[in-house]
């Protein structure tokens, strides 16, 4: 790039004790819409991550002194600074992740203000247990403390929304952190960086550091004086955290992949399930862990729904995120659209049948994003179960649809991955709805819809999916240490 050209480009900086810090060297992120490098990003290491840490120690003290109700009043300001400039952070999250204005706009930005709102209420109604021992003259009781500097790794499928969804509980808690962004995805942590002093959050309380797993990462997670670690990702970099922190017994959350099932009956719906396993489906252009990909549908309605599933989803148009017409934007990187290809290629070899998107249908987009990461949502039928397009996590627009015929088989058959964080059920019969609910191995299961969170409730996945859960209360256990103590009287 020339010279002019270099000097247009967004240069991030990392969030260090409350002030903006230059970073020596930097690397480019990519905007996936168009292919061009638009932004700088700190390449952070050891030296970055020992100046954060220790800004967040110094910060410890005072911030876990302050009670609860001073900690949510903060965590609330910065909730409406951020919706204040929603606009502007659905604007950056679209051009930086390649999703489209409309899905940050009324899911990630919303998401993210709601999780400083959630975490700042439900701080406040939190009670210890206490038992007592008359004939011992004793009574029990318990105590929760913060436990110090919190590691927080997030990704870059939902950059803003999986990153305050650890840092809410996080500080709320009255823990302070260290949060290292996805090097992809970096602009809304630092545009949200730039509201911290104004909501009044002390500087060190929350420090942001930019960069590389194989770097930044595993600075943070390799720290000794950070306790905890809250993770984000792939299985494969969570074995390796697991590693890296067992030398100092961390506590570890780990959200991971998911190869979600969804199971139709054939007494679903399928005017509400068609466009909901659509967007269950494609949304995010499939780069949601919760997404569905492997549809097992009951074989007497198999030939009606998958005419009416790949018809809905010839309707879901792929192009320019800005455009409100569009439903799929861009995918990640190169790296990553290349890799998701890949499956549909080894699907086509393995003698599946492709139905639309990959391969089948042609992509016309704008001048401006020829160059771009785009690629049609993709439906596959005569998938065999042990195929890798079933087996392994896709994380973009592929969808696999096969038949079944009996409850008991599409049990077994949904268990045979090793992922298990999500499934959604369709059918009308209540009785079977719980029963196959029950059986399923995985964190999470929808019934006759998709995606419909509470944040009070449990969070996370069985097997490769993770460990630990996070919501009200299984953040605050995760996020305090607690202890018993008894008094004698």
């Amino acid at each position: 790039p020339t010279m002019a050209h270099s000097e247009a480009l967004l240069v991030l900086e990392n969030f260090i004790g409350g002030k903006f810090v230059p970073c020596s060297s930097y690397i480019d992120s990519y905007n996936p819409s168009t292919g061009d490098v638009y932004c700088r990003v700190p390449d952070s290491g050891k030296e970055e991550v020992e100046a954060a840490v220790k800004a967040a120690k110094d910060a410890f003290r005072l911030w876990s002194s302050r009670s609860p109700l001073e900690r949510s009043r903060i965590l609330n300001k910065l909730a409406d600074l951020i919706e204040h400039d929603l606009e502007a952070f659905a604007q950056a999250e679209s051009k930086d992740q390649g999703k489209t204005v409309k899905f940050a706009r009324t899911v990630d930005i919303p998401r993210a203000v709601h999780n400083f709102r959630f975490f700042a209420s439900s701080i406040l109604h939190r009670v210890t247990e206490c038992t007592e021992m008359p004939a011992m003259g004793c009574v029990h009781y318990t105590s929760r403390a913060p436990v110090g500097v919190a590691g927080l790794i997030s990704p870059w499928n939902l950059p803003l929304y999986l990153l305050t969804w650890k840092i809410a509980p996080a500080i709320a808690c009255g823990n302070t952190v260290v949060a290292k962004p996805s090097e992809m995805t970096s602009v809304t942590a630092w545009m949200m960086c730039k509201l911290m002093e104004k909501a009044g959050v002390p500087p060190g309380v929350v420090n942001v550091v930019f960069g590389t797993g194989a770097k930044a990462g595993e600075a943070l997670v390799c720290h000794p004086d950070v306790p905890l670690i809250s993770f984000t990702g792939s299985t494969l970099t969570a074995q390796r955290i697991t590693e890296k922190s067992a030398p100092h017994c961390k506590r570890l959350s780990l959200e991971l992949g998911g190869k979600n099932p969804a199971i139709i009956f054939d007494d679903a719906d399928l005017s509400q399930c068609i466009p909901t396993t659509v967007r269950s489906s494609f949304a995010n252009q499939g780069e949601i862990c919760l997404c569905t990909s492997r549809i097992f549908v009951q074989r007497g309605i198999y030939n009606e729904f998958l005419k009416k599933f790949v018809a809905e989803t010839k309707k879901w148009n792929t192009g320019q995120p800005s455009d409100p017409t569009i439903d799929i934007g861009a995918l990640i990187s190169k790296e990553h659209l290349e890799k998701v290809r890949n499956y549909v290629k080894k699907a086509q070899a393995e003698g599946a049948r492709v139905l639309c998107g990959e391969g089948v249908d042609s992509l016309a987009l704008p001048p401006g994003n020829q160059k771009g990461y785009f690629m049609l949502p993709t439906v596959i039928a005569e998938v065999k179960d042990e195929s890798c397009c079933m087996q392994e996590e896709i994380f973009g627009p592929v969808t696999c649809v096969v038949a079944f015929d009996t409850e008991e088989e599409v049990i077994e058959r949904a268990n045979g991955v090793k992922y298990g964080l999500a499934a959604t059920v369709w059918s009308r019969d209540v009785g079977r709805v719980h029963r196959v609910a029950r059986r399923l191995q995985c964190g999470l299961v929808w019934t006759n819809c998709w995606l419909v969170r509470d944040l009070n409730l449990p969070f996370g996945g069985m097997k490769a999916s993770g460990i630990g859960r996070e919501g009200a209360k299984d953040s605050y256990e995760f996020f305090t240490e607690v202890k018993t103590i008894t008094i004698k009287h």
